[in-house]
């Protein structure tokens, strides 16, 4: 916010000839003038291009024309309707007017959603549910990392796909903490943060890839996983993201190099370089689990279980998966975008399960892992030996050695327990 006495000097500062000229204006300065055929337009005398007091780019206009914009989209951080139009005068000897009109700029206020409230509730959602995921994510890697005896090629995509969700998360802190002046300003370390927000979200995605192509390859095709070798899946994870957000940064800085590079408005296609493959993923991963629990169905009714117990453990072995494949997000393609009681639905729903998925994925694959539960079992039953021993060593060293209290004998023996 500027005072009164900035904004005429800004003002001031505008109108001395020449010194307008040097300030470039991007983004299309396409405008409609309002013209008369007074003297001074006649003459041929212009107003130079230059920026206002709250920083709109004017093109440059022939004198006695009355310049004609669209409202910026922001005003001292307060969002406008941009269809609608500012005005601004060029003067007889060719300078600007002091001030511009924007008295037609109408601001589109937060306040009049039909339920703010549940807004303020969803983004609570958001922020509770992205510590929790991150919390038992760090908690589900150093269990992972600590654990060697169960490094397996399966626990071993487990940990990736777990430490994507961590980088992921992380990052989506940082987007939070970016102030909306920079937003707007599209500082390059600021679209570096979007850009590296992507490619996490990207690899999270691919993970969940390489997920499906274990459980399909294991299950319906009956491969043998000695023979899947470690570094293709590290390649799918972690390299073929790479030049997919390579090309979408390239994209936007060419086409959409706004805004930080951050979402995405009507008409505007650059994030589908990435949010294509992503789709594209989530698809082939809808198809491993349509075949993953038709076997699973297959086997359960060969078995001698009853009808009942077949069904549920083929709708428990889906749920497991859902969290896995990231078929969630097939929910969630399409936003209402209208703001009623399917926003409102659409909002909690998406806010909850895209926040939480991660912890899901933790007590799934970790937490409710048999082999990660068994390991962190002999680990906690070899701690407690070794601390009884300690113990019983250091009491038997603390006990006097006077032959009247205790023998030789009998402290060798209680040092070999």
């Amino acid at each position: 916010v500027m005072s009164h006495g900035h904004t005429l000097i800004i003002a001031a500062w505008m109108q001395i000839p020449g010194m307008c000229r040097s300030i470039t204006c991007k983004g299309n300065l396409t405008c409609r003038t309002h013209t008369n055929s007074g003297p001074a337009a006649q003459a041929g005398m212009f107003a130079p291009y230059g920026r206002d007091e709250i920083g709109t780019c004017w093109p440059q206009s022939s004198a006695g024309s009355v310049v004609e914009r669209p409202c910026p989209e922001y005003i001292n951080g307060v969002k406008y309707n941009t269809t609608r139009s500012a005005y601004r005068e060029c003067m007889d000897n060719g300078t600007w007017a002091l001030k511009s009109n924007y008295s037609n700029c109408e601001p589109i206020l937060e306040e009049k959603r039909k339920y703010p409230m549940h807004y303020k509730i969803a983004l609570i959602i958001n922020y509770l549910g992205h510590c929790i995921s991150v919390g038992a994510l760090v908690v589900a890697f150093v269990l992972f990392l600590c654990l060697r005896s169960i490094r397996c090629l399966r626990n071993i995509i487990h940990w990736n796909l777990i430490t994507t969700f961590i980088l992921r998360n992380v990052m989506w802190f940082l987007l939070q903490l970016i102030d909306h002046n920079i937003h707007e300003s599209n500082e390059p370390w600021c679209r570096l943060i979007t850009t590296i927000y992507n490619y996490f979200v990207v690899t999270n995605f691919f993970w969940m890839f390489v997920e499906g192509c274990y459980l399909h390859t294991a299950i319906v095709m009956t491969y043998s996983t000695d023979k899947l070798r470690k570094w293709v899946f590290l390649f799918i994870g972690w390299c073929i993201p790479c030049p997919i957000i390579i090309a979408w940064a390239v994209g936007k800085l060419y086409y959409e190099n706004e805004q930080c590079w951050f979402g995405k408005e009507p008409g505007k296609y650059m994030d589908y370089i990435y949010q294509g493959p992503v789709i594209l993923v989530l698809l082939i991963n809808f198809v491993f689990l349509f075949n993953i629990v038709r076997i699973l169905m297959t086997k359960l009714r060969a078995s001698t279980t009853s009808e009942t117990i077949q069904y549920r453990k083929a709708v428990k072995a889906t749920l497991v998966l859902l969290p896995l494949l990231g078929i969630t997000y097939m929910l969630f393609f399409v936003n209402p975008g209208e703001d009623d009681i399917s926003q409102i639905v659409f909002i909690y729903f998406n806010s909850f399960l895209q926040s939480f998925q991660g912890f899901f994925v933790s007590v799934f694959y970790c937490f409710l892992n048999g082999e990660v539960r068994s390991a962190v079992r002999k680990r906690w039953h070899r701690w407690q030996d070794n601390h009884a021993l300690r113990v019983r060593v250091a009491r038997a060293m603390s006990i006097p050695t006077s032959p009247t209290r205790m023998s030789f004998h009998s402290i060798k023996q209680t040092t070999a327990v």
